[in-house]
C-alpha cells in the first residue's frame, strides 16, 4: 500500500528532527548556520526544525563552551546563538552488577552527573532479586531528584559474564555464575520499561575509560581489567568490538601454558590462573602467611617487600607477554589497566611494558601502557553504561525525539 502523502511528510519531519538533535548530540552546540551545512538542508529548514523542537523543550540556547582547541573561541559567530540539546530533557541511567553488590548511576544529556548511588547484594542471590535491588536503588535516585521514570530513555546495564547480543542472554563463563544462560536483556527491559542495553562489566569498564578517563581521545584502546578474574575491553575505532555474539575480550581465559593447571572453563593454563588475585595471593603465602589478603599485599608490595615486588614483577611479565600478542593482532594506540591490581601502580606496569616491547613487533612495541583514572568497583561500570548510551546520539536522538509525543 502507497504511503499517503501527509503521513511522507510527518515521516521527512521526523528524520530531520532526528538528524538535528543527533548532531547536536555528537558534536555539542551549533549554530544553525552549521547545523545546515552538517544536515545538508537549507538553513530554512533547520530554522523551522529548530523552533519545534525548542517549542518542545529539546533544543535550548547555549552559552557554548571551549573548542577542541581549548581557546573558547567560537568559529561560527555569536556565542549567544549556539544552540544545544536540552541537557535536562531527559535522563540516561548506568547500572553495574558486581558479585556482592550493585552501583546505579543517573546522568543528564550532556554527561553530567545527577545521582549515583549503591546497594550490597548477597553473593548467592539470584538475577531477578539483583534487579530489584538494582531498581530499588534507581527509584530512590529518581524521587529524590524528582525525576519520573517516563524521563528515562535509556539504560546501559553491566553483568558478569559474555552477553549474546542476538538473544540477550548470558553466556556461561564459569559454572556456577548466578547470572547464567538468563535472558538479561528482556528482563532488564520488562523492569526498567526503557531500551537497555546489556554488557559485562569490565566491557563498560573500557567505555567508561575510553569517554572520560585513561582513554579519552584514543580511537584504538585495549582496557585490562585485573582482578580475581581477568577481562579485556576493546575500543576500536572508536567503538566497542563485541564480536560476533558478545564474548569479545575474556582474556582471562587464553591459555598462557598448554600443559598448565586445569581451570574451571574446561582449559588448560589460562591467564587467570597465574595473574589473578587468588594466583597472586597464594604465591606470597609462603612468605607472608597464610590469612594474607590483597590489601596487606599491595600495603608491604608499597612499603619495599622485596617478595611482593617479584611475585607482582611475574605477574606483570606473563600478563605483558599476552599483551604484546593481542598488540602484533590489534596495533592499539593505548592500554588501559585496571581492576584491584592495578593498584600496584609501577610495580606490575613497569615489568608489564618490559614484556610487552620484548614480545611485540618493533612496529607495534612502543604502546602507551597507563593505569585506569577512573578508580574500582561496580561504580566504574554505571560509568560506562551511561556512556554506552550517550555514545549512540542516533538512537538517543530518536529516543529523545518520541518523548514528547510525534511531531506536528
Amino acid at each position: 500500500m502507497s504511503q499517503k502523502p501527509g503521513g511522507a511528510l510527518r515521516n521527512l519531519r521526523r528524520t530531520n528532527q532526528e538528524g538535528v538533535l543527533s548532531l547536536l548530540l555528537a558534536h555539542g552546540p551549533q549554530h544553525r548556520a552549521g547545523l545546515a551545512r552538517r544536515a545538508e538542508v537549507s538553513r530554512t529548514t533547520v530554522s523551522t526544525i529548530v523552533t519545534d523542537l525548542m517549542d518542545r523543550g529539546l533544543v535550548i540556547q547555549s552559552e557554548g563552551d571551549p573548542g577542541p582547541d581549548g581557546d573558547g573561541q567560537v568559529r561560527d559567530g555569536r556565542v549567544r546563538d549556539l544552540l544545544a540539546v536540552n541537557p535536562r530533557a531527559a535522563a540516561v541511567v548506568g547500572m553495574n552488577h558486581i558479585h556482592d553488590g550493585v552501583w546505579v548511576h543517573l546522568s543528564d544529556l550532556s554527561s553530567r552527573r545527577i545521582a549515583s548511588a549503591g546497594a550490597g547484594v548477597d553473593p548467592a542471590t539470584g538475577p531477578d532479586q539483583r534487579i530489584a535491588a538494582g531498581l530499588g536503588v534507581l527509584t530512590r535516585l529518581l524521587d529524590e531528584h524528582g525525576l519520573g521514570r517516563d524521563q528515562i530513555i535509556g539504560a546501559g546495564i553491566g553483568v558478569p559474564g559474555p552477553i549474546d547480543h542476538t538473544t540477550g542472554v548470558v553466556g556461561v563463563s564459569l559454572p556456577g555464575e548466578p547470572w547464567s544462560n538468563f535472558r538479561a536483556a528482556d528482563a532488564f527491559g520488562r523492569a526498567l520499561g526503557v531500551p537497555v542495553a546489556v554488557e559485562n562489566n569490565t566491557r563498560l569498564e573500557a567505555v567508561a575509560e575510553a569517554r572520560w578517563g585513561a582513554g579519552r581521545g584514543v580511537a584504538d584502546l585495549l582496557y585490562v581489567g585485573l582482578s580475581s578474574g581477568i577481562a579485556a575491553g576493546l575500543i576500536l575505532d572508536g567503538r566497542l568490538y563485541r564480536g560476533t555474539l558478545g564474548a569479545a575480550g575474556e582474556l582471562g581465559h587464553v591459555s598462557v601454558s598448554i600443559d598448565g593447571p586445569a581451570c574451571r572453563c574446561g582449559n588448560r593454563g589460562c591467564l587467570v590462573l597465574h595473574a589473578g588475585i587468588p594466583a597472586v595471593l597464594d604465591a606470597l603465602r609462603p612468605v607472608f602467611g597464610p590469612g594474607t589478603g590483597l590489601e596487606e599485599m599491595l600495603a608491604r608490595t608499597a612499603a619495599g617487600d622485596r617478595a611482593g615486588e617479584g611475585v607482582l614483577a611475574d605477574i606483570g611479565a606473563v600478563v605483558g607477554q599476552v599483551l604484546a600478542n593481542l598488540c602484533n593482532l590489534l596495533n592499539p594506540e593505548r592500554i588501559v589497566v585496571g581492576g584491584e591490581l592495578s593498584r600496584a601502580g609501577e610495580t606490575l606496569l613497569a615489568p608489564m611494558r618490559t614484556a610487552l616491547r620484548r614480545y611485540a613487533l618493533s612496529l607495534v612495541r612502543d604502546v602507551d601502557v597507563v593505569a585506569g583514572e577512573l578508580g574500582l568497583g561496580a561504580r566504574v561500570g554505571a560509568l560506562g553504561g551511561a556512556a554506552l548510551i550517550l555514545g549512540e546520539p542516533s538512537d538517543l536522538a530518536a529516543a529523545l525525539n518520541r518523548i514528547t509525543g510525534p511531531p506536528a
